[in-house]
């Protein structure tokens, strides 16, 4: 048979005290339940008793006989009559009794020729007739002891008879029994302490009682009910003033909310305007950060192209050994090193167009010439006297008319030189210190730019001067210092 803890329905391994238990201890265990008081069961005939008993069946027929010979005159009664008869209180200890089986009494050893055994078996065959004697627990014999199935079906009596008795279903393991005993401590502390209520009660009940018992005279009733009355109309006073202040504050209140919902709705208010400013000021603050963003770039850009010169660019002025070169175009010619007259048409081209620009930059209008810049076939043409026309350029055919070329050729030269030295004498800047080269007439620092009747490393020295000199005023120019 398995038992179960009927909390945790956890298997449970009974105690060798409870595997064993002797009658005596199970009487015992049994008076000490409490009576059961909720269901009114009839108790039990003396032959249901007699029938529920592990004894042999001629000892239940002797008990019958020996009842009866007691009380032939009673009849017996019908089960509701035994319900309304008082019910008899448990056995004590001392007062239980123990009946052997026959298995029992006929497996004795008849060896034994104690005194103690020799009383056992005479115990035992006395209680089949008599079964109120006491077999007291140490006297059983260990060597015969009562069958397994035995204990456990008074185990299982006794189980059901604690569940029947209480309000808690046994068997209950370790853990479940100290919850138990917790439960159990915690309401009895509640019941003592409603006990002790009970008993202050009862106490001031009793000192009322006392007082009334002593009397009191009608004037005293009559100041009292008169005291009363007063105490009565104070409260009454007191409940309506506090009456009146509660319907005040619940106007103060009501006021209270409508002022907090205005609130709400002006703070609403106040937070969709500030995340509102907050959006703007997030997006003026990108503008504006790009604007700082695209302002620093221009400014960039503005002072890279502020130190950018485009007449740097435009007009490239170097040298070439001997040679003087504008936009590596070289200017002049020397024996042994021929350069072709469609490079230096080309260079007297770009030198004119330098000096051209340089003059209308400073917005500066010559007196005596005007300026015609064509490229490889620029010419200059005078503006007072004969008007005539002199071609900036040269050819290296032999014809009739190249030796009136070339004089046409060298009255260009020298009118662009006079153009000049004039750009120079008005803008005042003649005497600068990087200037070396000085201007008169037709020559140049001592070399005279015409090409007929001279040297050509002359005439090239003289167009080197004429490009330096123009180089220098065209710093002079891009520099801002021409106010």
């Amino acid at each position: 048979m398995c038992f179960i803890c009927q909390q945790c329905k956890q298997p449970l391994q009974l105690d060798a005290s409870l595997v064993d238990l002797a009658p005596s201890a199970y009487d015992m265990i049994v008076g000490s339940l409490p009576p059961q008081l909720n269901i009114q069961i009839p108790p039990p005939s003396e032959a249901d008793q007699l029938a529920q008993l592990p004894a042999p069946s001629s000892a239940k027929a002797a008990w019958r006989s020996a009842a009866q010979a007691t009380n032939p005159s009673h009849p017996p009664l019908s089960p509701r009559a035994q319900g309304k008869l008082p019910q008899r209180p448990p056995l004590l200890p001392n007062e239980s009794f123990v009946i052997l089986q026959d298995s029992v009494i006929n497996n004795i050893p008849q060896h034994v020729s104690s005194p103690s055994h020799a009383h056992r078996v005479s115990v035992a065959k006395s209680a089949a007739a008599a079964p109120k004697q006491e077999l007291p627990p140490d006297d059983v014999d260990p060597v015969n002891p009562s069958p397994l199935s035995h204990h456990l079906r008074s185990t299982q009596r006794l189980l059901n008879l604690l569940s029947s008795r209480t309000d808690v279903d046994h068997p209950l393991c370790a853990e479940c029994t100290h919850i138990l005993l917790s439960t159990l401590t915690r309401q009895l502390e509640e019941t003592k302490k409603e006990r002790d209520g009970y008993i202050a009660f009862e106490r001031e009940a009793k000192k009322e009682k006392e007082r009334e018992k002593e009397g009191i005279s009608p004037q005293e009733a009559e100041r009292r009910v008169a005291r009363l009355k007063e105490d009565e109309r104070i409260a009454i006073e007191q409940l309506r003033e506090a009456e009146r202040e509660r319907e005040q504050l619940a106007e103060e209140l009501r006021a209270l909310e409508m002022e907090e919902k205005a609130l709400e709705e002006e703070e609403e208010e106040f937070w969709r305007s500030h995340n509102a400013h907050l959006l703007r000021s997030a997006e003026q603050s990108s503008q504006l950060a790009a604007m700082r963003a695209t302002y620093a770039a221009d400014s960039a850009t503005l002072e890279r192209l502020e130190r950018t010169n485009v007449y740097n660019d435009a007009f490239c002025i170097g040298h070439d050994g001997v040679f003087g070169t504008i936009n590596s175009l070289r200017l002049g010619r020397v024996p042994g090193v021929p350069v072709e007259w469609a490079e230096i048409n080309a260079a007297w081209g770009q030198t004119l167009l330098l000096l051209y620009t340089v003059a209308r930059k400073l917005d500066f209008t010559f007196e005596n010439y005007r300026l015609v810049p064509t490229g490889s076939f620029s010419r200059v043409e005078r503006t007072t006297g004969d008007k005539a026309t002199y071609e900036l350029y040269g050819s290296g055919d032999l014809h009739l008319g190249r030796l009136l070329h070339n004089r046409r050729f060298d009255f260009a030269m020298v009118a662009m030189l006079d153009s000049e030295c004039t750009l120079w004498m008005t803008k005042e800047i003649y005497s600068c210190r990087e200037h070396h080269a000085r201007i008169i007439k037709d020559k140049i620092g001592e070399s005279s730019v015409k090409l007929q009747f001279n040297q050509e490393e002359t005439w090239t020295r003289a167009l080197r001067h004429v490009l330096l000199a123009l180089k220098i005023l065209l710093k002079w120019t891009t520099s801002g210092n021409n106010g």
